[in-house]
């Protein structure tokens, strides 16, 4: 007696279509599970077992084989707990139903109650692309699986539920599609609670429409922190294919609740600084995402800068020019996205108070050095702008006068995303910062006085071919942002004077 299911296994942030193949046969009682399954796969035999007879069926008694195909794939989690019940019953002739359409996932409770798996967005995305009609989800989870459009998905709560289904005893209605709503972020911290600092406020202005990497440099207390957390309440609206994306990795990982059916703000990571390389990049036995693959989409937040061991901090230097990081393991190799906005501060010494106008310096320029040399060279040159953050003056802290709300710049940030988008269309670049180096040439186009200030910057500065780039890509975003397309004189001295503090504290 054989019978064949369909279910799904995720790779990194895919899915796959896994066959659930069971054969009962004669022979001494046994139960094996066979398809390179993992500890998690090989433990569902036992919750299989006890959901099934508290389920009110009894256990065959038989010589159980179920195969997971493709077998030279290694199989992980409890997604086949369900459709691994069906296939018994299918195949010992209790149950009788045409599922050759279907896809089943689900991990079982030993009572028989379905409950969440991981990667079901990513599961639903594949199964539609294999020409899936239905798919069978746990409850607390199917609205997830609903975001995707021409495949029914049905929410199941228990195992008997689901069998009267099959059985056209007691019908299940398919999850329409949750209203999704993108409006713009609120119930973040304001930009008009911060007390001057115009100039840090301005690039984090342009930063936020081009997609740029940040380094907030400043003493204790000047508000570098205030600034940053204060970043995804002025990031361009997101768009439903970043949506799916984002929500997709969350989903992956284990982190997206289960009454959230698609992420609809931009996401915000600021991790400690003992964070491990693994915990950064992604990693594990099989790779899960790492917090830049988390922050995909949105913003990366490192705090004290120096703080972060300086493996951590090389790991991220090739995901940050690539916009993906690559994992490789013994199971194989996984690739992740992470096309996400850096952004990081750092005092200027280990006391905090090197370059202060009123107070000093108590630490040595050997100390000094060493400290800012825990940033390396290559690290530094893939920040796009550079942002000196002064202690604020105590007019500034007693002024009544609240300065400009983040919606009025977040509207000037929409603005100059819609020309981007509108610009790079069918490209595959979403913003000024993805730019390669042929679409400079092609979208940067300067003004004579424009070029002939950017050479001599770029000569008296000894600037590497990366500044020269990032520079033309933060000028290109001021220019959006002034709704003019061709790059002028005034656009390329501001992108300018944000590369400049690695001459000031780095020599």
């Amino acid at each position: 007696m054989f019978s064949k299911l369909n279910s799904m296994g995720v790779w990194g942030i895919s899915a796959y279509k896994v066959e659930v193949e069971t054969n009962l046969s004669s022979g001494l009682p046994s139960f094996d599970v066979v398809g390179l399954p993992d500890a998690s796969v090989r433990e569902s035999r036992d919750r299989v077992r006890s959901a099934l007879k508290n389920s009110g069926y009894d256990f065959p008694v038989s010589r159980i084989t179920v195969n997971l195909a493709p077998a030279d794939v290694k199989k992980e989690g409890s997604v086949y707990d369900l459709p691994i019940l069906l296939g018994i019953l299918c195949a010992s002739d209790m149950i009788h139903a045409d599922c050759d359409d279907a896809v089943f996932a689900g991990e079982l409770s030993l009572s028989g109650e379905v409950r969440a798996v991981k990667g079901l967005l990513s599961m639903a995305a594949s199964a539609k692309k294999c020409g899936f009609k239905r798919m069978f989800v746990p409850a607390s989870i199917a609205h997830q699986a609903a975001v995707v459009k021409g495949i029914d998905v049905y929410p199941v709560e228990t195992v008997n539920t689901l069998i009267a289904h099959l059985s056209n005893k007691t019908k299940i209605e398919p999850v329409k599609m949750p209203d999704i709503s993108f409006e713009s972020a609120t119930g973040y911290l304001d930009f008009a609670d911060v007390a001057g600092q115009q100039f840090a406020k301005r690039a984090l202005e342009i930063a936020a429409a081009g997609g740029h990497n940040v380094l907030l440099i400043g003493p204790p207390g000047s508000g570098k922190s205030m600034l940053a957390k204060r970043l995804p309440s002025i990031l361009p609206d997101i768009t439903f294919e970043e949506a799916i994306e984002t929500t997709s990795i969350y989903s992956v990982a284990g982190e997206l609740s289960n009454d959230t059916p698609l992420m609809t703000t931009r996401p915000f990571r600021s991790p400690h600084h003992t964070v491990s390389t693994a915990a950064l990049s992604g990693g594990g036995t099989v790779p899960t995402p790492g917090e830049i693959s988390l922050a995909h989409n949105g913003v990366l937040f490192l705090d004290e800068l120096p703080e972060f061991s300086k493996a951590a901090l090389e790991t991220l230097r090739q995901p940050l020019e690539d916009g993906v990081v690559n994992i490789s393991r013994v199971s194989g190799t996984l690739s992740y996205p992470c096309n996400t906005m850096f952004v990081a501060a750092m005092n200027p010494c280990p006391c905090g108070y090197y370059g202060h106008p009123t107070k000093e310096c108590i630490c040595s320029e050997t100390s000094v050095s060493r400290y800012l040399n825990r940033i390396s060279g290559p690290m530094l040159d893939r920040m796009d702008l550079h942002i000196e953050v002064p202690p604020v003056n105590f007019d500034e802290l007693s002024s009544q006068k609240s300065g400009e709300s983040s919606a009025q710049i977040r509207a000037r940030v929409n603005e100059a995303r819609k020309l981007q988008k509108a610009r790079y269309e069918g490209t595959g670049v979403n913003c000024n910062a993805r730019l390669t180096t042929a679409m400079l040439k092609k979208y940067c186009v300067m003004e004579d006085d424009a070029r002939d200030f950017l050479k001599m910057s770029f000569d008296r500065l000894a600037m590497s071919g990366r500044a020269y780039d990032r520079i033309l890509k933060v000028a290109r975003t001021i220019a959006d942002l002034d709704k003019c397309e061709v790059i002028r004189k005034t656009h390329i001295a501001e992108a300018v004077r944000f590369r400049s503090l690695d001459r000031k504290y780095w020599k």
